[in-house]
């Protein structure tokens, strides 16, 4: 079923969802407020966008052009309508292709920052693959791998331009190796823990094309208290 929501607590900001695939999660909200936007930043690529969040929630914080990129039809269709209700067609534009094309539509050093939320899990012929086709390509590698993702940057990211990801802890060493052999060096990490003294299940890191060595390892975030509630910073990060 469709439905419109707001966006966090952005007064001003919706968000069309269909509650038979699968809401936007926390790890958007992680990777908007994660990534590195500065003064100087004019082209942010959003991959993997799904209904937009990651978009959306950058429009608060930036005046850039931002560009998201959806391959299935009927999520880039609840993208659309999602900023056209908040009448943000002049702001954010929106692409329904495979990412992989994406290196024939744009020239080399076109952006200044990527942002991914990228399907998180390998396929295999033991894979546990839901039967709705829309969760399962949204959540494993179908249609792209994590090396395609670094491949596609390495092309269209301008030199010393970003790309951030959040992923899974377990593929931490797989995006490093991913990084390095496209010429990106990784620049921050940050270990995302649902509460303190649990194990890590969410990694934000960030990288560079063609940057110089120096990796920052961040504070550890924590999401929930004992109780079950959000902790200040990431109340922080809805408003």
């Amino acid at each position: 079923m469709e439905i419109i929501n707001r966006l966090l607590n952005y007064k001003n900001l919706k968000i069309v969802q269909n509650t038979d695939w699968f809401a936007f999660s926390l790890d958007s909200v992680l990777l908007a407020n994660f990534v590195t936007i500065n003064k100087n930043t004019k082209n942010i690529l959003d991959l993997c966008t799904g209904n937009a969040p990651i978009p959306l929630i950058l429009s608060t914080k930036t005046n850039a052009s931002i560009t998201g990129v959806e391959l299935q039809k009927e999520v880039y269709d609840l993208a659309k309508k999602s900023i056209e209700i908040n009448n943000l067609q002049n702001k954010i534009d929106l692409l329904n292709m495979n990412i992989n094309d994406l290196t024939n539509k744009y020239e080399t050093d076109t952006f200044d920052v990527i942002t991914c939320n990228p399907p998180y899990f390998k396929t295999n012929k033991k894979s546990n693959l839901n039967d709705n086709k829309i969760k399962t390509i949204a959540r494993h590698e179908l249609e792209m791998t994590l090396e395609d993702v670094f491949t596609i940057s390495r092309k269209i990211l301008k030199n010393n331009g970003i790309i951030s990801i959040v992923h899974r802890p377990e593929r931490l060493v797989e995006i490093i190796e991913c990084m390095k052999k496209n010429n990106i060096e990784p620049k921050k990490i940050r270990f995302i823990y649902p509460k303190k003294n649990s194990e890590c299940n969410t990694i934000l890191i960030e990288g560079s094309k063609n940057g110089n060595p120096g990796l920052k390892i961040l504070p550890p975030l924590y999401v929930h208290d004992e109780y079950g509630n959000y902790l200040e910073e990431i109340e922080d990060m809805f408003q």
